[in-house]
């Protein structure tokens, strides 16, 4: 006979110890008896989450959440696994519910402001972080996430106020280093140089050092047009970055093989959702997708959503596979042949369609979807798609020069500038293929076009999206919308031109990029 107290002290044991395995069976052969107790729910959701049972994990702390109402910490790991299942319209529900509680843990706070700021509500992270460094003003982590939401917000000053507490709370946390060298344009009288290199002398062998202080440095030499100190330092940092993160290029070409392999050029039309609301904006990283997006959010009619990972957790779900499926052909050609669009097309609406908005469409601006392109034609085939490209030696450098998200595996051909190279002759074939497969499906535009001549571009976006026209377009760097990406601060200046060719200032330093480019067939004369 199951003795209530004792299995409960076992399983609160094993959730202290993080024997989640063991937590999540003692929980099972619980909750039968358990069924109005929040703690049991509340363990058994962690452990589930835990085991990456996210689902499972959903429903035991939404249950948790319901029993004591009370508790900003169960509100918060329900906020938590809505967010890690990309429902972010419930997770910032489940959040703001739990900010009302008044939490008076900063973890806690600090979580609410992370979730907050991956649903793209920057002002509610705001307002979490700040409350978490009035109880813990010590905590590093908590000033640089403020800034990180402040910077979305456009709030340049405040944000660059919090990254030097950041540093002044810890030198070490080496991001803030990499941000405060980007939220600014550094000049001969007002850099951080000689404090870098004091800095990388005192850490010779910690890898996240070189790897951060180095790319700082490579900006702040840049902003000096020191272009062959700033190259060297970008070299130095890449390079640290790709001995800590194996990269096989002949793995992602087999995966963009796979792809054109699985949508054979006589695609046949499917009824898919209906639906006309999504515009998908996507491209290489550092293409000019952002300029895009904030032109056409500029119009009334269109909402900023963000950069989605939904559409692709959607066809996680609906092909029952995980994050390799792409490396797969026969799983792809199989999800290709056999998956119920209209589906998938539901499940994508669903997790993403913001809530609360006038806006008759929104945007999806996740530059990667150009890997999913074929199923979001055929999941979506009112959806709008517009694929943004830029000068291919400007492409690869920005993309070299990026220090991007280390938690996927998805940017690390930028270690190298050369695996960059051939990551783009893959994109820029795949992109063909698509155009062969779907024709008249993806508008394609290109970065030097926005900037030369903004309106007629402009115009044609909006005339693909049958959108009316709006002048508010051309004002785009008046849009109020957060910009949680690395164009962030760009994105709030009136058009500017010294983007455009800016691969010369590194031509010597790019020649067997050039080469292979040029070796390829590639015209980046643009």
């Amino acid at each position: 006979m199951i003795n209530p107290s004792e299995l409960y002290a076992e399983l609160v044991t094993a959730f202290r110890a993080g024997r989640w395995r063991d937590a999540d069976t003692l929980a099972s052969k619980l909750l039968p008896v358990a069924q109005n107790h929040a703690g049991v729910y509340g363990i058994a959701g962690v452990a589930c989450m835990e085991l990456q049972q996210m689902d499972q994990a959903t429903e035991y702390l939404e249950r948790a959440s319901a029993i004591d109402p009370t508790r900003a910490d169960f509100a918060t790991l329900h906020a938590k696994a809505l967010s890690a299942t990309g429902q972010w319209n419930k997770a910032r529900t489940a959040a703001e519910r739990a900010l009302s509680l008044s939490p008076d843990d900063p973890a806690t706070l600090d979580t609410l402001g992370i979730i907050f700021a991956k649903a793209q509500a920057h002002g509610k992270a705001v307002e979490a972080f700040e409350q978490a460094i009035n109880i813990a003003p010590a905590k590093a982590s908590l000033h640089f996430n403020l800034a990180t939401s402040l910077i979305a917000l456009g709030c340049v000053d405040a944000a660059e106020s919090e990254l030097q507490k950041t540093i002044a709370t810890d030198a070490r946390y080496w991001q803030a280093h990499l941000s405060l060298a980007h939220i600014t344009r550094q000049t001969p009288e007002q850099n951080h140089i000689k404090a870098l290199r004091s800095l990388m002398a005192l850490n010779p062998a910690d890898v996240e050092a070189g790897i951060h202080l180095n790319m700082a440095l490579a900006k702040e030499y840049e902003d000096l047009s020191d272009y062959q100190k700033a190259f060297d330092h970008l070299s130095l940092g890449k390079a640290a970055l790709k001995r800590s993160r194996p990269y096989s290029s002949a793995r992602d070409a087999s995966m963009f093989d796979n792809l054109m392999r699985a949508f054979p050029i006589t695609e046949s039309v499917t009824a898919g959702h209906p639906t006309k609301e999504p515009i998908f904006i996507m491209g290489m990283p550092r293409s000019g997708t952002s300029l895009a997006e904030r032109i056409l959010t500029s119009h009334q009619d269109v909402y900023s959503a963000g950069e989605l990972q939904n559409f692709a957790m959607a066809l996680q779900r609906a092909s029952g596979n995980g994050g390799s499926f792409l490396h797969s052909y026969e799983k792809m050609a199989a999800a290709a042949e056999n998956l119920d669009w209209q589906s998938l097309g539901d499940d994508y609406l669903n997790h993403a369609r913001p809530l609360n908005r006038d806006e008759m469409y929104f945007v999806d601006k996740l530059p990667h979807n150009f890997l999913y392109a074929g199923f979001i034609a055929k999941a979506l085939p009112n959806a709008k798609i517009i694929c943004v490209r830029r000068n291919p030696m400007d492409t690869c450098i920005s993309n070299f020069r990026q220090l991007f998200d280390r938690s996927t595996s998805t940017f690390d051909y930028s270690a190298d500038l050369l695996d960059t190279g051939r990551y783009y002759l893959k994109f820029r074939q795949l992109m063909a293929h698509w155009q062969q497969a779907f024709p008249g499906r993806i508008l394609e535009i290109h970065y030097e076009d926005l900037v030369n001549d903004l309106e007629a571009t402009s115009r044609q976006m909006l005339e693909f999206c049958a959108l009316p026209w709006d002048d508010t377009c051309l004002s785009f760097e008046n849009n109020p919308a957060p910009v949680a990406t690395f164009s962030s601060l760009q994105v709030r200046r009136p058009i500017y031109r010294s983007s455009l060719t800016r691969w010369k200032s590194y031509e010597t330093q790019a020649e067997a990029l050039k080469k292979l480019l040029v070796e390829a067939g590639v015209d980046f004369s643009v």
